[in-house]
């Protein structure tokens, strides 16, 4: 029997907006919080401690330091910065790890009214089936296809330490994604002519000269190329208007295939 192959934090590459190579998604998810809170931040950033030692902290702000808690070593690492670094430290991470720190409440400095929060959906139902061109790309410049699945970011102000339920979000979701699927995308600008029931999609591309008769039910044209990347700027169009008044922004990862895919994480603007 086949079995998938499991992907792990390491055969991908998280970048954040400053060109930082992080070492996990959790990491991602703070850089893109605190670039959203307006916050700047210094990603491993070296101190010298009371006791002398030099250690490198996950990210250093001006309100604090945060250290990421992904695993045994992170925790004995944050307890040593803890009681050696001057100001505040703040540990967050995977609860199975971070829950082992007893000292939580001493740790975590937040303003409790508003409370700004993340939270991220993967479910298998976010998955669609797509052809698109690229006629600007020679390899991708004919007919493909992809399988993808999607993971969406919400972030916002949580009431009553929520942020949106996830059953609702979910729903608003699937409901967006199978717009997406079993779709033929393409760049608008490609469209030569219509009628009532098909496009006439034109282009001279790096393979040649393309005139293919797509019917209208099971195309979407772009405004842009039919790019991961805005398919992405796409489903965040989409959801946006759907989501309630508390959610600020919204990201959307999609994987095209093993260890590649895209993350756009846009405002969202009432």
């Amino acid at each position: 029997m086949t079995t998938s192959p499991t992907i792990l934090d390491s055969d991908f590459k998280y970048i954040d907006k400053k060109g930082n190579l992080l070492r996990t998604r959790t990491e991602l998810t703070i850089a893109q919080m605190l670039t959203f809170l307006e916050e700047e931040y210094e990603y491993d950033y070296e101190i010298t401690l009371k006791n002398g030692k030099t250690v490198k902290i996950d990210f250093k702000t001006s309100k604090g330091l945060i250290e990421v808690i992904d695993n045994e070593e992170d925790i004995k690492k944050y307890i040593e910065i803890k009681d050696n670094a001057e100001g505040k430290v703040m540990a967050v991470g995977h609860p199975k790890y971070s829950a082992q720190i007893k000292e939580l409440e001493d740790i975590v400095f937040y303003d409790k009214t508003p409370q700004t929060g993340s939270i991220f959906l993967e479910d298998q139902s976010f998955t669609f089936d797509y052809a698109h061109i690229l006629p600007l790309v020679e390899k991708c410049s004919i007919l493909h296809g992809h399988t993808s699945s999607v993971m969406v970011e919400l972030v916002g102000q949580m009431k009553d330490n929520l942020l949106v339920d996830f059953g609702i979000a979910k729903k608003i979701i699937k409901e967006v994604v199978n717009v997406f699927d079993h779709k033929f995308f393409i760049n608008e600008k490609y469209l030569k002519k219509e009628d009532d029931s098909h496009y006439q999609i034109q282009f001279d591309g790096p393979k040649g000269m393309f005139d293919l008769q797509v019917p209208k039910n099971t195309t979407y044209l772009l405004k842009g190329e039919a790019t991961v990347e805005n398919l992405s700027s796409e489903i965040i169009k989409l959801l946006a208007p759907k989501m309630p008044s508390n959610v600020e922004a919204v990201g959307v990862y999609i994987y095209e295939g093993y260890n590649k895919g895209s993350h756009i994480i846009s405002n969202i603007s009432r």
